[in-house]
């Protein structure tokens, strides 16, 4: 039997994952020693070849999940060829996971601005100085466009690189998986067709 045909357990709200997602995030935040917001996202090109890489979560609410990168990296050039993307988070301590598929976009300019000028100084240089994803003869070319850009800006406000911003994930898909003994895990998965509607929910063998 497959996910499609397993029997429904019921129907929930729109915000329903997201309530128990930040429930479980703050349980992470509490006893995870390095990096709670660490997921793994997970793109693919225009011919289905993927990519995973470990990102931070920014900011979640029932929009979707945010987070921040050079638009011109590959990660950016994927997601342009393919707009659908998945993330995982995996709390070893907890003994959990969160797995979440869906379309993802980029937010708007004035939401990017914000962030960018909440970053320390040092990192706000770094967007400048990265050219994310290339090829590079040493260290001392990152360092060099780090001091160029450094005398550039001076003691000035940093303004944000239009080649970098953030995405929003917006889900169709979000399983929550929980350790169990002998391998006899819970799952929980919430699926929905449209973002505007609550979620179906089942429960799937481990």
């Amino acid at each position: 039997m497959n996910e499609k045909n397993a029997p429904k357990i019921g129907h929930e709200p729109h915000d329903a994952p997201f309530d128990m997602f930040e429930t479980w995030f703050a349980d992470a935040k509490k006893v995870e020693t390095a990096y709670p917001d660490a997921m793994t996202l997970a793109t693919a090109d225009a011919q289905g070849r993927p990519s995973a890489r470990i990102v931070l979560l920014k900011g979640f609410d029932p929009r979707g999940f945010v987070f921040y990168t050079n638009y011109e990296s590959r990660k950016g050039g994927q997601l342009a060829e393919n707009g659908f993307a998945a993330l995982c988070f995996h709390w070893k301590t907890l003994e959990k996971c969160v797995r979440i598929e869906g379309k993802v976009a980029k937010v708007d300019a004035a939401e990017s601005d914000e962030y960018f000028a909440s970053r320390p100084r040092g990192s706000q240089l770094g967007a400048w100085a990265s050219i994310q994803s290339r090829p590079m003869s040493g260290r001392f070319d990152l360092e060099k466009r780090v001091a160029e850009f450094t005398a550039k800006f001076g003691l000035g406000k940093v303004p944000r690189p239009e080649h970098w911003g953030g995405y929003r994930l917006v889900p169709d898909r979000i399983e929550f998986w929980a350790e169990g003994k002998f391998r006899l895990h819970d799952r929980k998965l919430f699926t929905r067709d449209d973002a505007d509607s609550g979620w179906d929910t089942q429960k799937l063998f481990p």
